[in-house]
């Protein structure tokens, strides 16, 4: 019996060391099956090949030819002459404006009535005086000289008083001293204070009109002297006409609001006016302040400037870049005169 125990053990210990040698066989082959699942090792990728980018210039020949610096505004059209409704010995209370903006006056029209306190039937009292003191004097012709007299000194008296109120009636109201068109009224009402020199219409003649340009700076307009040529155009119309006063020929005057204006304002004549043209009109106006012809020129966008230094890049080759100092000369709207630096045909780069 013990023997047959015996013989069992080394049996199933045989069997174990098989069992255990074939399961580590099993793992080996499960481990060497996966690895050769796995990608095989390329080696290290080589990155891609760029190619740089073209960098593209926007170039321009140089070119030489006649260049303009002009001045480019509006103007309105306005009269040459004009006529200031102003009380200038007193004021006094508004009675009425009895004109309008746009109407046509005539010379002695009324323009402006202050409140006359009765003083036109005070005047038209006086009136009806007055001849009645002509017809004493008339029917006292054919009587003695004493009488003539009498009626001749109450003549005097009554024509005296007369003059004095017309005269005293007239300071109430104001008339237009041109013909023309009303081109201004002080918005007053019935009763408001006037006072003294204070512009309550202004009539102007529209047949005699000239350009004015306005500018908030004078110095944008410094360049201009008088008797420059300008063109002054109209809806299409274009006609001539010549600077006649810049804010430096422009006359003295002690009145404050006139200085200001004279200050800031350039104004022109033409040789005839365009079609359509009247008071208030604007007009597109050019003013060429400097002209050469034959220069040298490029483009202003060309033309680089960096602490007081004035130069150009230039393109050789059609790719080699190189910079050049250059003295510029006229500075127009769109192009810029090279007095030195430049040479015809060259090609720069723009900016």
């Amino acid at each position: 019996m013990i023997k047959y125990t015996n013989w069992r053990m080394d049996k199933l210990s045989l069997i174990i060391k098989q069992a255990s040698a074939l399961g580590i066989t099993i793992i080996l082959s499960v481990a060497l099956a996966g690895c050769s699942f796995l990608p095989k090792d390329e080696g290290t990728l080589k990155p891609p090949l760029v190619k740089p980018a073209q960098e593209n210039y926007s170039t321009e020949k140089v070119t030489r030819g006649s260049i303009v610096k002009s001045i480019n505004a509006s103007g309105t059209f306005e009269s040459t002459d004009t006529d200031l409704a102003q009380f200038r010995g007193q004021g006094g209370r508004l009675g009425k404006i009895v004109v309008h903006p746009g109407d046509i006056v005539k010379k002695g029209d009324v323009l402006v009535q202050l409140v006359l306190d009765d003083l036109d039937v005070q005047l038209k009292e006086q009136q009806l005086t007055l001849e009645r003191a002509k017809y004493t004097y008339q029917q006292a012709i054919n009587a003695d000289k004493q009488a003539l007299r009498i009626a001749g000194l109450q003549l005097e008296i009554e024509q005296i008083k007369y003059e004095k109120l017309s005269k005293q009636f007239n300071s109430k109201q104001l008339t237009s001293h041109i013909d023309g068109e009303v081109v201004f009224k002080e918005d007053l009402k019935e009763g408001d204070m006037v006072e003294p020199y204070q512009t309550l219409v202004a009539v102007a003649d529209p047949s005699k009109l000239r350009v004015a340009i306005r500018v908030d700076n004078a110095n944008d307009i410094k360049e201009i002297d008088v008797g420059v040529p300008a063109s002054v155009t109209l809806k299409d119309d274009e006609v001539m006409g010549k600077v006649v006063q810049t804010p430096s020929s422009s006359p003295e005057t002690l009145n404050k609001d006139l200085a200001d204006k004279y200050a800031k304002t350039l104004y022109i004549e033409v040789s005839k006016l365009p079609e359509g043209a009247e008071i208030g009109s604007m007009a597109d106006v050019k003013i060429i302040t400097q002209q050469r012809d034959h220069v040298i020129k490029i483009p202003r966008s060309g033309l680089r400037s960096y602490l007081g230094r004035n130069f150009v890049r230039i393109l050789e080759e059609g790719k080699r870049l190189r910079e050049i100092d250059v003295e510029p000369g006229i500075v127009g709207s769109t192009e810029v005169e090279i007095i030195k630096g430049l040479e015809e045909g060259q090609v720069i780069v723009l900016q």
